[in-house]
């Protein structure tokens, strides 16, 4: 057995099992490992432990304890009291028929109102009768799922040669279940986004009821009593991808968010696939587990029962969220990001570098790439060099560099500056204020430029096409002429100009005077600031 002790579920049990959801269990509160401006709403969940904190002397967070804030998706939360309210500035005529839709329409596709909209599509697949019964209940298209007591049987893929990954035959009819009753129609009409990476259609249709309780007839080699989140991923060597898996992971933790430990990193996290998880961005999967990474060959020939499983949202959803948003027009500022941001950088430890001086701090992601290089780059550096109101820095965020390092590079500059590429991605962890240029887009659009606006920091890009000078056509093996295919000179002073634009957004931010004005007035130590 891998597990031989009981860890409070961190599934809401569907019936009989309320005395998960109200016993009395002692917190520590220091173990919650959230920001500490995150933690009111946290407390806003779980009133109980409010009370708690705010009678012990001892409890870091008694001062915050009875702040009534919430996240955005509980039954009642009032405006005032929300984590954020999105920016709709941008005219909404063909969007929306009044600025409150359009608000509401933003917060239901890229902020919590997402979290809110799938709780309410919760349905029951397979029903408990007793609290020690299987159960599975899923929300709309099987996007998201959790069970308890489920059996998963791995025996066929002792036999499997070829690798798994996007697989979508890893089981057969029957090969997964529980002691329940199921609703079988009910499952199969939610089997309709049949793909790999869009929902948990393609094993979930393979759910059967099983005549006896898996665990006490002994049908399982492997009983797993820590909660365990799958995880069907994208591409982990592509920081964008990549950070579509970690996102909705986040997002999965608020939507399974009915238990203290809803944060716990007393997890585990098996990939479904046969490849050993590797990735530069493997820190960042630490912040979500603390024991090491399961894969398919893990359990390869044996019969694994999950006494707790959560199946997260997925990173390429039909109208999911991050890679396939549709972030309606003129709409920007998502607290769902925003607090992914934070929790990310708080558990990785990023610091936030106080100031001496009030110098504009430049940080150009250079690529050494065979496509989309700059080719006149030193020039432009030293021009941005010439202004003694920039502090510049020119970096290259290769696999040798950590990532922790590469987050605290770009979480202490202003302006981050950048050709079209997974490296953009780091502008979700730029501080409130900051700017990102693009500097080419290379004819995708709004790929960068919906990031930057759901994360909620600056976008610009080139404008002048007459300014901007390719090497060539661009040769994609296939598709022939491409313009992410080649490489740019740009006009340096039209660059000089744009990000004159992106340090003046800078200068007259609330959150940047507020900023500059602690550091300045109280040194220079190497403290970690919360945004």
């Amino acid at each position: 057995m891998f597990e031989m002790h009981l860890l409070w579920s961190l599934v809401v049990p569907i019936t009989c099992l309320t005395v998960v959801c109200t016993g009395e269990k002692s917190v520590n509160f220091s173990d919650v490992d959230i920001p500490t401006e995150h933690m009111p709403f946290y407390f806003n969940n779980f009133p109980d432990l409010a009370e708690q904190c705010a009678n012990d002397e001892d409890c870091p967070y008694r001062d915050i304890a009875k702040e009534k804030k919430c996240w955005g998706y509980e039954d009642i939360c009032p405006k005032s009291k929300a984590y954020s309210i999105p920016v709709c500035s941008g005219d909404y005529k063909g969007w929306a028929k009044s600025s409150e839709e359009h608000v509401q329409r933003f917060n239901n596709q890229a902020d919590f109102g997402y979290i809110k909209e799938r709780n309410r599509e919760m349905k029951i697949m397979c029903e408990p009768l007793f609290k020690d019964d299987s159960s599975l209940e899923c929300a709309d298209h099987l996007r998201f799922c959790r069970g308890r007591n489920i059996m998963f049987n791995f025996t066929d893929l002792i036999h499997r040669k070829e690798p798994i990954r996007y697989a979508m035959d890893v089981l057969k009819n029957g090969q997964v279940g529980g002691y329940c009753k199921l609703h079988k129609k009910r499952l199969q009409d939610q089997c309709d986004h049949l793909s790999a990476l869009q929902s948990w259609g393609p094993e979930l249709r393979n759910f059967v009821e099983m005549p006896h309780r898996p665990v006490e007839n002994n049908e399982c080699d492997v009983i797993i009593e820590k909660p365990t989140f799958i995880l069907k991923i994208d591409a982990t060597v592509n920081m964008y991808h990549h950070f579509c898996d970690f996102f909705n992971l986040y997002a999965a933790l608020h939507l399974n968010g009915s238990h203290p430990e809803m944060f716990s990193r007393d997890v585990h996290i098996l990939i479904w696939e046969s490849y050993s998880y590797l990735s530069n961005f493997a820190p960042v999967m630490e912040t979500f587990t603390k024991h090491p990474v399961w894969d398919l060959k893990t359990f390869r020939g044996e019969t694994v029962c999950f006494r707790n499983v959560v199946f997260p949202l997925l990173p390429r959803m039909i109208f999911g969220l991050f890679y396939n948003t549709p972030v309606v027009h003129g709409c920007e500022k998502s607290g769902l990001f925003h607090a992914f941001s934070k929790h990310i950088l708080h558990r990785m430890k990023i610091p936030q570098f106080k100031r001496r001086d009030d110098k504009i701090r430049i940080t150009l992601l250079s690529r050494q790439t065979k496509y989309r290089r700059i080719l006149n780059e030193d020039e432009l550096v030293t021009r941005l060099e010439e202004n003694s109101n920039y502090e510049v820095q020119r970096v290259y965020y290769s696999h040798q560099m950590p990532f922790s390092e590469q987050l605290e590079l770009t979480h202490n500059s202003d302006v981050f500056i950048g050709m079209h590429g997974s490296g953009l991605t780091h502008l979700l962890f730029l501080p409130d204020w900051a700017a990102v240029f693009e500097l080419y887009n290379c004819e995708d659009e709004n790929c960068y430029m919906d990031l930057a606006r759901l994360r909620g920091v600056k976008y610009l890009t080139w404008e002048d096409s007459e300014k901007v000078h390719q090497e060539d056509e661009g040769h994609h093996p296939q598709m022939g002429a491409h313009a992410k295919f080649t490489n740019y000179r740009f006009d340096v002073d039209e660059f000089e100009a744009i990000v004159k634009k992106a340090t003046d957004h800078v200068q007259a931010h609330p959150a940047f005077k507020e900023f500059l004005s602690t550091s300045l007035k109280y040194g220079h130590p190497a403290t970690h600031i919360e945004l």
